[in-house]
């Protein structure tokens, strides 16, 4: 009889709500600028603010099999990598043009001359750090332009969470201006996670891209053995046509040590530009920019968001990493969907 109940509940409910949930330890490290995130004691995530780095960062991210899901370059270079674009260091969120300066493409890479042009998220305070059923780090920053002059304040809240085989970021960001800000649409930003080399989207040629500033970028091609990504919006935009396209959700999955990690980014309905624009490139660079719209829509839709001084704009992302034997299915990541928009 209790066999068949159990049946009779797994076939109702979500497999999800009998999976294992996991104690989460956020372990704050002020002197070597950095947070440890823990999932039933093994590695979930760090959060890294050196000053060496242009803006903080959460890396490295891992899968709940173990594997890391974040590419390990200019941090800790693995071999066989791509070392291309060395600001897309694990997982972020800026933006390609503010008030004109560039804070998305900003790197050691830049030249001392142009470093004028960018600018920096500085100044990282950890307000709180909590372990529990949902770890929580909440940290403030600035960002600024390169004479330390303040555009934003930044008040950002990281919710970690861990079932099963789920491993679960929110991330939950508000920016106030302390001056006129303005947002033109452009290409690069807003969060991005730049994904290990397995996850890449198979590609034959070499590809060139250009940043705000006419600085080249030049891809190589991936179409080596190993290599075994794709996307899938939910609009059912799949591969390389994800890019350029609006979803409520956008999922990169592939093969990575023995099991599928599927990655799912989740756009929220309060979120300005809502349902986002996929700056999901097949080279690992995977990105939701809800304030570019002109260039994905070849002119059509124009946003061109603007703050004024005092006033603030929050934006919330849940990102979604699941290890397993097959990808997440649609309705899975709906499930998902639907539960962060309404708890926050």
């Amino acid at each position: 009889m209790k066999k068949k109940f159990l049946f009779i509940l797994i076939n109702i409910f979500p497999v999800s709500l009998f999976a294992q949930k996991y104690h989460i330890e956020v372990l704050p490290d002020a002197l070597h600028q950095k947070v440890i995130i823990n999932a039933g004691g093994k590695p979930f995530a760090g959060f890294i603010y050196p000053d060496s780095l242009e803006k903080p960062v959460v890396y490295p991210v891992y899968a709940a099999n173990g594997e890391i899901i974040t590419r390990g370059f200019p941090i800790e270079p693995r071999a066989n990598e791509p070392v291309d674009h060395p600001h897309h260091v694990g997982l972020w969120l800026n933006y390609e043009n503010v008030n004109g300066l560039d804070f998305w493409n900003n790197s050691y890479a830049i030249p001392s001359e142009k470093k004028n042009k960018y600018g920096w998220i500085k100044s990282i305070h950890i307000a709180e750090t909590e372990s529990g059923s949902k770890g929580i780090l909440k940290y403030t920053a600035n960002w600024q332009d390169i004479h330390n002059n303040i555009l934003l304040k930044e008040a950002t809240t990281l919710i970690f969470s861990a079932d099963g085989g789920k491993r679960i970021i929110d991330r939950i960001t508000t920016l106030t201006a302390t001056q006129d800000v303005s947002f033109p649409d452009t290409k690069d930003g807003m969060l991005g996670m730049r994904v290990t080399h397995e996850l890449e989207l198979p590609s034959k040629e070499e590809r060139q891209f250009t940043d705000l500033n006419g600085n080249i970028t030049t891809v190589a091609a991936n179409n080596n053995p190993g290599v075994t990504g794709n996307y899938l919006t939910s609009e059912e935009r799949e591969g390389d046509s994800a890019w350029g396209t609006r979803a409520k959700w956008c999922m990169l999955y592939g093969k990575k040590g023995k099991d599928t990690i599927s990655i799912a980014i989740i756009d929220h309905p309060q979120n300005v530009g809502y349902p986002t624009y996929w700056h999901a490139r097949g080279y690992g660079l995977f990105a939701a920019n809800p304030l570019g719209q002109k260039i994905f829509s070849n002119g059509k839709q124009t946003l061109n968001f603007n703050l004024q001084k005092g006033n603030s704009v929050t934006f919330r992302f849940r990102v979604v990493i699941n290890s397993g034997n097959e990808r997440l299915t649609s309705d899975e990541i709906n499930v998902l969907s639907n539960e962060f928009a309404q708890i926050y």
